[in-house]
């Protein structure tokens, strides 16, 4: 396979100009990412006996999964539904969802959750140790659990990539940059080339052997001034794939969360994000003259879809030509223990929550489109999988619900595994 910097008629390179391979290992399935999605599929391909190589950009940790605060959506009490879930997938997707896709969502997600803790994941419950249920934008329902209090997505990682190590047959390989796709004779997937810089590793670009790949990089936060996206966020997994023929869609759905902490006009690259949690739990959006500006937009208010409350916040800003709205937090009670990753971002920044008010701004947040895929995570290249913000599963349509990115890592991850397992 040549790793020469050909094209197509569109201009777009097919490989990148990378010197050829002088390392190999092997594996049945190289899983590319190391977050929800590509650990669950890791797990569950192990689960089916298959042997995982898990490449990472950087280390295992280091991905968007453990910079989540918000939770995972699912349908756990009784008084909820699936069908409601749906509907508030829906809602939020602005009419663009695939039905299908969310009815796999909202149904599979509660096994999904529970399988997670049994993986290791400790959920914040109440004194009687039931699951505590809270609500975020865009839910008419108590369906969000959580970790932490803001800390879900550590907590997750955490979980996950204990698992991960304690397994003999994933062999993990951090601080490779992914770059090629390798086919076989009859385009089939057929692994990966990479470069791993140091840290122990085998230095140079080399490759890893397997019968499927599947791509969980994550999104492309970095492609904008302003993310709540951490450094490794460059969307690494959709131009490898488009680079190896496989159909992208709705890359122009990037969702802005409406309140990332405002850490003045310099700031550049990952902003703190201010978890709707926060709104959740009855903090306010407020101008710069103190009003509420929220109540007369949506029914929802500060608990609208996020695009419905960024825009409102962008409407603000341009009226008044500032460069930030205030989140009001005073009446929240008991701040700094339920929500302390928050708290402590603003106290890092000059600013406490509990008795002054946030400035905040939106900021990209979240891709909803990607790379196309099937019901089992099967892009249009055969042997290769997509999972997670990488992944275009038609769940999210133009916006995502909020907290329903972990858990569509977790449901389409099982299904991966499953469709791996069948060989």
């Amino acid at each position: 396979m040549s790793t020469s910097a050909a094209t197509r008629v569109t201009g777009l390179p097919v490989r990148l100009t990378a010197p050829a391979p002088g390392w190999e290992l092997a594996a049945d399935v190289c899983v590319v990412g190391s977050g929800v999605a590509g650990l669950c599929v890791a797990l569950h391909a192990r689960a089916a006996g298959l042997s995982v190589a898990v490449v990472t950009k950087v280390r295992v940790d280091d991905g968007s999964t453990r910079w989540a605060q918000g939770g995972i959506a699912a349908v756990l009490d009784p008084a909820d539904t699936p069908e409601a879930h749906a509907r508030d997938t829906e809602v939020a997707g602005v009419g663009l969802c695939e039905p299908e896709a969310v009815s796999v969502l909202v149904h599979e997600g509660p096994e999904r959750l529970r399988q997670l803790i049994d993986w290791g994941a400790a959920f914040d419950r109440d004194p009687s140790g039931r699951l505590l249920l809270t609500r975020e934008g865009g839910h008419s329902a108590d369906r969000i659990v959580h970790a932490g209090g803001d800390a879900t997505g550590s907590e997750v990682q955490r979980a996950l990539q204990d698992a991960v190590r304690a397994d003999p047959g994933v062999t993990l390989v951090e601080h490779a940059m992914v770059l090629d796709l390798l086919t076989d004779a009859t385009g089939r997937a057929a692994g990966v080339t990479l470069h791993v810089l140091g840290e122990g590793s085998a230095d140079g670009v080399g490759a890893v052997r397997a019968r499927a790949v599947v791509l969980a990089t994550g999104g492309m936060g970095q492609v904008y001034a302003a993310t709540t996206n951490p450094p490794v966020s460059t969307g690494d997994g959709v131009a490898l794939g488009l680079r190896a023929g496989a159909v992208a869609t709705d890359l122009e759905f990037v969702q802005f969360h409406p309140t990332a902490l405002y850490l003045g006009p310099g700031a550049r690259g990952q902003q703190p994000l201010v978890s709707e949690a926060l709104r959740g739990e009855g903090a306010v959006l407020r101008d710069g003259a103190g009003e509420r500006f929220m109540a007369g937009v949506h029914p929802l208010a500060e608990l609208a879809p996020r695009d419905v409350v960024a825009k409102a916040i962008t409407r603000v800003q341009l009226r008044d030509g500032v460069d930030h709205v205030w989140l009001d937090a005073r009446d929240v009670s008991d701040l700094a223990r339920r929500f302390p990753t928050i708290v402590a971002s603003c106290c890092a920044a000059g600013i406490d929550p509990a008795t002054e008010l946030v400035p905040v701004t939106p900021a990209a947040h979240y891709a909803s489109g990607g790379l196309v895929t099937d019901l089992v995570g099967r892009t249009t290249v055969p042997g290769l999988y997509a999972c997670g913000e990488v992944a275009c599963t038609g769940v999210h349509g133009a916006n995502r619900l909020a907290s329903n990115s972990l858990l569509e890592g977790l449901v389409f991850a099982a299904r991966i595994g499953a469709e791996l397992a069948a060989g």
